[in-house]
């Protein structure tokens, strides 16, 4: 008798090559308002397999850890203190299958508690996919057992749910840059402000004596809390001089519509770059 053991792996990213690497999901971010109580995901099977999918709804948020990357934390029983919209939201259906090259709306739903404050609440929403199974080779079994992988792709993006008036703005304090071998490594914090997430983009130029630019890069942001970023703008084969940075930052970004940016006044900040 053959038997086969399959173990279940969950990932954000596969790494493997196969067959159907999950769904597509579009668009990366869902805002909705109390003036209208729904929204819509796309998702779409590229892929030649049927592939299910289980859609989940959590609370979370991004921030910053010790050492500046970006984390999403989550909290499986928020508090009253936050912002949280995971449950009063819910997706239908829950559950699907998307057949080769296919297409399907999730539909969104919330209901938000009677009172609620004017503000911005969150939701994360998971999109978990079942991406074929991968063999595990070099198995040498007398039983004749087979081990293989049954791997789940996960997808998360962000809801915003806004009721009433609802304001965003940004601090910026405690700017610091050093360079680092054709780098220059910044570290700014940022406090949002209002009672929404702070949506922009970071414009770092690095200004040499001459007054001219040597690098640049634009990073897209979001600020839920504070942040302290770290942030690298490439100098590769400046020479030694002495340079400074200069930070704007704005609620513009490439990726969103314009229509859901809550715009708020420009912030800037120079300094002086640090050799080591």
């Amino acid at each position: 008798m053959t038997r086969t053991a399959w173990l279940t792996l969950a990932a954000l990213c596969a790494t493997f090559r196969l067959p159907a690497q999950g769904v597509m999901v579009a668009p990366k971010a869902v805002f909705m308002s109390s003036g209208g109580g729904s929204g819509t995901v796309t998702l779409l099977n590229p892929g030649t397999d049927p592939v299910e999918v289980a859609v989940s709804v959590f609370y979370g948020y991004t921030a910053t850890d010790s050492t500046g990357q970006l984390r999403l934390v989550t909290m499986d029983h928020p508090d009253s203190t936050q912002p949280s919209a995971a449950g009063w939201l819910q997706a239908f259906p829950r559950r699907l299958t998307l057949g080769p090259r296919d297409q399907q709306v999730v539909r969104l739903l919330a209901t938000p508690p009677a009172g609620l404050a004017d503000g911005e609440y969150w939701a994360r929403l998971a999109f978990t996919a079942k991406a074929g199974e991968l063999p595990v080779t070099g198995v040498s079994d007398s039983a004749n057992i087979k081990v293989g992988l049954t791997l789940q792709i996960q997808q998360v993006i962000g809801l915003h749910y806004r009721k009433g008036q609802v304001r965003t703005g940004l601090t910026l304090t405690g700017l610091e840059a050093v360079r680092q071998g054709d780098s220059v490594i910044v570290h700014a914090s940022l406090e949002r402000q209002g009672n929404a997430a702070y949506l922009g983009t970071v414009h770092a130029v690095v200004i040499g004596s001459s007054g001219k630019p040597v690098g640049e890069g634009r990073i897209p942001i979001t600020v839920f809390f504070t942040n302290r970023p770290r942030w690298a703008v490439s100098i590769a084969g400046a020479p030694a001089d002495q340079y400074r940075l200069r930070l704007d930052i704005a609620t513009q970004r490439d990726d969103l519509e314009r229509q859901v940016m809550l715009q708020s006044p420009a912030v800037s900040d120079s300094t002086a770059v640090k050799n080591p």
